[in-house]
């Protein structure tokens, strides 16, 4: 299975999160490419068996608008996407709510929300998180 790990990131928090998913697909034998969005060709999309979203959260709770083309392009092929994840601050109401609006529209993908940078503290739920993409 091929999966491509998409994201977006203002503070770093993301990119971090990425590469740390990207090595852990990596570690359990998938063929893995992680690319900013800014990065990634919409045309490159029937590439892949499986995405994997990244996005911080803008606003209240709002997906970033950099995200949106791609997030209609996938409205095209849904099952694609098989997870979401994003950082955040849950000092803001809507913790990660951009994670939350991607998670209602590819209603199958796995989410996975981490306060912040990732910390090895999260490690489990980060494997938590390959573990049920792999498995899907």
């Amino acid at each position: 299975m091929k999966l491509a790990i998409v994201y977006t990131s203002i503070t770093g928090n993301t990119e971090e999160l990425a590469e740390i998913l990207s090595g852990c697909f990596r570690q359990q034998g998938m063929e893995t490419d992680c690319y900013p969005l800014g990065d990634f060709s919409l045309d490159s999309i029937s590439g892949y068996d499986s995405l994997v979203i990244g996005t911080y959260t803008w606003g209240d709770g709002d997906v970033p608008e950099e995200l949106l083309p791609l997030q209609q392009e996938l409205l095209h092929c849904p099952r694609l996407v098989t997870g979401i994840f994003g950082t955040g601050d849950s000092f803001y109401p809507n913790f990660c709510g951009a994670v939350d609006v991607l998670h209602d529209i590819f209603l199958d993908a796995v989410s996975l929300k981490i306060e912040l940078s990732p910390q090895r503290i999260d490690m489990l739920q980060i494997e938590n998180f390959v573990g049920q993409i792999i498995g899907a």
